[in-house]
């Protein structure tokens, strides 16, 4: 069986990682595989952890494209891949993760995901989270400072500098490519039951059996 890609794209802090580890148990997690894009930047080993500090990490060149469109071909024709390790804290590649074998069902968030077209029509549902800018700064403030060793004010910095222009530029002009898109400010069930059923959906679709085409 050929696996069944889902896209899980969306602005950093939009909730794409919660709501992709909810669908995927509400899937069961023995039909469901993960991954994110986001173990693809790029390894900045050949700079110094100053100027790594100053990159813009949401433009699509921070991104190992290449690697990541060869690991995707490769989940679709069913072959496993191990994906890389990166640390956040370095900005640095730190070697390779566990071997991720291809399930009925494949989910991938990324911020990124829609902008590349060979990557975006390698997936069979492309979802798009959306969330307002102030709770999106909150949430990657939370995260940031307690996943990533970083200041409150080091992360609005970076927000205003770097995250959300890029977000403007190339992750909000992508949500015209999804299929669905879902707000997700404020309680989580409702997204999660949404997304569940339209990719329960076109999977049925794919196998020849009757559900629903679209759900608001």
């Amino acid at each position: 069986m050929t696996p069944f890609l889902v896209a899980i794209a969306g602005g950093s802090g939009s909730g794409k990682s919660v709501l992709t580890h909810a669908v995927a148990a509400a899937l069961g997690a023995e039909r469901v595989a993960t991954l994110a894009h986001d173990r693809y930047y790029r390894d900045r080993k050949d700079l110094l952890p100053i100027e790594r500090s100053r990159l813009n990490y949401d433009v699509p060149d921070a991104l190992d494209q290449a690697l990541f469109r060869e690991h995707l071909m490769a989940l679709r024709l069913g072959q496993p891949i191990v994906p890389p390790v990166y640390c956040f804290v370095t900005h640095r590649r730190d070697g390779w993760g566990m071997a991720i074998v291809p399930r009925e069902i494949v989910l991938i968030e990324g911020i990124l995901l829609f902008h590349d077209p060979d990557i975006r029509n390698a997936f069979d549902v492309r979802i798009f989270v959306d969330a307002p800018d102030d709770v999106r700064l909150r949430r990657r403030i939370s995260r940031d400072t307690i996943e990533r060793g970083r200041t409150p004010d080091a992360v609005v910095a970076q927000c205003r500098s770097t995250v959300f222009p890029a977000h403007s530029r190339y992750v909000e002009p992508s949500r015209a490519r999804a299929d669905l898109v879902l707000l997700n400010a404020g309680r989580l069930e409702p997204v999660v039951e949404v997304a569940t059923a339209v990719i329960r959906s076109e999977l049925a679709r794919r196998h020849g059996g009757s559900g629903i085409a679209n759900a608001a």
